[in-house]
């Protein structure tokens, strides 16, 4: 036992210290990925309506090329990580999201700023299928990995709101897309220089692991089963990236026009936002601790229907009920992230996964374009209160899909 033990400390040191480097970066660069994607909804609903004299909802339409393009490209490079290498991608995420949002900062018309949004949904669409896949890469028990992983990037929309106002308070929209910008670029710099030093030394490790004979277990599953594993995947993903979606895009805009009293400036409002966004966030620990002790159908069970009575709620409420009620919709839709991603992990082989996590994610991410169309269309025509009815009848459809769902053994995982 002794030996055994001291055996293996000896060969983890360099393993953990670049396990512990690549992790942390991985959870930035889902920090990074949320932040960016909702500089302009802040922006949007607080300063550049003003500026440049633009109906709120007429102006959100300049930010769908981007929600587009973020859907889209998740496949091509979901494709390219698995052939070319997941570390480069990563490189290219934090310098191309920066470079991408100095240019949005330094535009001068709505025309020229929805082509600075199309650039960052393009490098922003590197992430999910690159980063969960490294999040979940040789773990057995994958529920608080990736929920961890996903509160970074909740974290990521909290902070959108409330420094993406407080920059605009004090200076201007502008460098609320530049200032962020050059930090993405240097830390992308900064990943290049370290993984490069470190890259020959993982390739030989996982050379070594790869000869050793072991052989990875694989969940087997018959076609129906698989069939209504994918049906559930689709349609939860589509629906739960609309929800996501409409609630983090236009949240600071709800908080702005029924906090009343409560928000007397834009950072008020984005202090609301990233109070209810930060709180909900760490929804996803406790949702993936679950996951880890019991099935997925029981969990998302739970949620779907707290989602639809919350989206109900929520229709009339203003001022503190208005904040209450919004904490309790972000806590439900954050916290119904890492399932589906967790059901990839589950029944996906590494050699597959990034691609499998970019089918699963353009699902979920060109529901974008679709949420931000229908803010738009709805706020001009009815206001938000028939949004959320809307919102309640698309979740009361996930609530009804999980009947279909199997039950799979918590920790199942295709390593």
């Amino acid at each position: 036992m002794r030996r055994r033990f001291a055996s293996r400390n000896e060969t983890e040191p360099a393993d953990n210290q670049a396990g512990r480097f690549n992790l942390l970066f991985i959870n930035l660069g889902h920090f990074y990925d949320h932040f960016f994607l909702l500089i302009f909804s802040t922006a949007a609903a607080l300063s550049l309506t003003r500026v440049w004299g633009i109906d709120y909802g007429e102006l959100v339409a300049y930010s769908l090329p981007g929600y587009i393009a973020y859907g889209i490209f998740t496949i091509p490079f979901g494709w390219l990580a698995d052939k070319w290498g997941r570390e480069a991608l990563m490189t290219i995420f934090f310098a191309g999201i920066g470079i991408s949002s100095i240019c949005a900062g330094l535009s001068q018309a709505p025309l020229q700023l929805s082509l600075g949004l199309l650039l960052i949904g393009i490098f922003a669409a590197i992430y999910h299928p690159v980063g969960l896949a490294m999040v979940v890469e040789g773990k057995e028990k994958i529920g608080l990995s990736l929920a961890i992983n996903g509160v970074w990037g909740n974290m990521g929309v909290a902070s959108a709101a409330l420094l993406t106002a407080w920059i605009i308070d004090h200076f201007s929209w502008r460098w609320a897309f530049i200032l962020p910008g050059v930090i993405s670029l240097l830390t992308g710099v900064i990943y290049h220089l370290y993984s490069a030093g470190v890259s020959k030394k993982t390739d030989a490790q996982n050379t070594t692991r790869n000869n050793t004979g072991i052989t990875r277990p694989s969940l087997n599953f018959g076609r129906n089963v698989l069939l209504r594993m994918l049906i559930f995947l689709l349609l939860s993903s589509a629906i739960g990236g609309l929800l996501f979606q409409s609630l983090t895009f236009a949240l600071p805009k709800i908080l702005d026009e029924r906090l009343g009293d409560l928000a007397v400036s834009a950072t008020a409002v984005g202090g609301y936002a990233f109070l209810v966004f930060t709180v909900a966030s760490f929804t996803q620990l406790l949702v993936g601790y679950g996951l880890d002790l019991f099935s997925v159908k029981r969990i998302f069970f739970v949620i779907a229907l707290l989602q639809v009575i919350l989206f109900i709620a929520m229709q009339n409420a203003t001022e503190a009920a208005a904040v209450t009620i919004g904490l309790l919709l972000m806590m439900s839709v954050f916290g119904q992230i890492p399932i589906n991603d967790v059901l990839v992990g589950q029944v996906t082989t590494p050699e597959w996964r990034s691609r499998a996590y970019a089918v699963r994610n353009i699902c979920s991410f060109m529901a974008a374009p679709v949420s931000i169309a229908l803010i738009g269309w709805i706020y001009q025509g009815w206001g938000f209160s028939v949004l959320f009815l809307l919102l309640a009848v698309a979740s009361g459809v996930t609530f009804i899909s999980s009947f279909i769902l199997p039950v799979i053994n918590p920790g199942a995982l295709s390593r």
